[in-house]
């Protein structure tokens, strides 16, 4: 990444809590305009990493530089930041919230007002505007927080499972506007869903215990880790299952690396060497075996793969 792409660096912070270290010594890059996905298993350190580049927290070693501003100076103004379990006050109605968040940003009065109404709508709640927050859903409150987020319009946009209390309609709605915000300012968000990185992000940080396992743009830390697999199936009977898991069990031809295969399971996951070669040598075991094939399928690892393979799960 040349360097006039670079929003912002962190490099080599860390955090303690008393004598437990959060997050150790850890690096990386934010590209402008890009969207990166911030993950790991719970208590990798991913919210004290967000809550540190946002200033909630002071790094006890390290520095997080943003591009235009002096080491030390106040980052908030550049960023829009949504956590995990967004706060508000219930006695306010969403519009009223906005645009109290709009004034705290500097935002003049008509300006606000204007910029909350969009905001509202573009979020998906334009009709509860009026509305109390007590009275909101959890989605909603969601919703209001990615509102409260934008109302600056950020250059860096900082988002802590964006997604979680969202139903999976709202989380289509939510992923579609991230794809649309994308194209306007740089994201940063963390998330548990594999499948909504994979979908939004163009760069991937994975954590694991406080320290980052890998990272850099999604397409290349998946060409550079691709395996070829193939996924078998067999009829889901007592008979099938045994006879697959003593064919696998006795396994050992060169084109086959490895085996996941569950006792007792009629699926298995095969890691293998060449596609071509070891769908014809599994045919023909299968054949000589005469097992009764289900599913036969051929592919590639996915980011759920490397993500359990960097986190030590695989």
């Amino acid at each position: 990444m040349q360097n006039e792409a670079v929003l912002a660096t962190v490099e080599g912070i860390s955090r303690s809590f008393g004598g437990t270290q959060a997050v150790k010594d850890i690096s990386f890059t934010l590209g402008e305009g890009r969207c990166t996905a911030l993950l790991g298993p719970n208590g990798a350190g991913k919210t004290t990493t967000i809550r540190m580049l946002t200033g909630l927290l002071v790094p006890t070693a390290g520095h997080i530089r943003f591009r235009g501003l002096k080491p030390g100076a106040d980052q908030r103004a550049y960023i829009g930041y949504l956590p995990q379990i967004p706060a508000f006050h219930g006695w306010m109605t969403g519009a009223e919230f906005l645009r109290y968040a709009a004034g705290l940003c500097g935002i003049p009065k008509r300006e606000a007002a204007s910029r909350s109404a969009e905001l509202l709508e573009r979020v998906g709640i334009g009709g509860a505007g009026k509305r109390r927050i007590g009275g909101y859903s959890g989605g909603m409150k969601q919703r209001l927080g990615l509102a409260q987020a934008l109302i600056h319009k950020p250059q860096l946009l900082i988002l802590d499972e964006p997604v979680s209390a969202l139903d999976p309609i709202g989380r289509r709605e939510v992923m579609e506007l991230l794809g649309e915000l994308k194209r306007e300012t740089t994201i940063l968000f963390s998330t548990h869903v594999l499948h909504d990185a994979e979908e939004l992000c163009d760069d991937v940080v994975i954590m694991r215990s406080g320290r980052v396992a890998v990272s850099g743009a999604l397409n290349d830390i998946r060409e550079g880790n691709r395996e070829p697999v193939l996924l078998l199936g067999v009829e889901d009977t007592r008979e099938a299952r045994e006879k697959l898991g003593e064919w696998l069990t006795g396994l050992s031809d060169a084109c086959v690396v490895a085996v996941e295969h569950s006792p007792g399971s009629s699926s298995a996951r095969l890691y293998v060497r060449n596609l071509d070669e070891a769908r014809r040598y599994v045919l023909r075991q299968l054949n000589e075996r005469r097992l009764p094939v289900t599913k036969l399928e051929i592919g590639y690892t996915t980011l759920e793969d490397l993500f359990m393979k960097a986190v030590g799960q695989a």
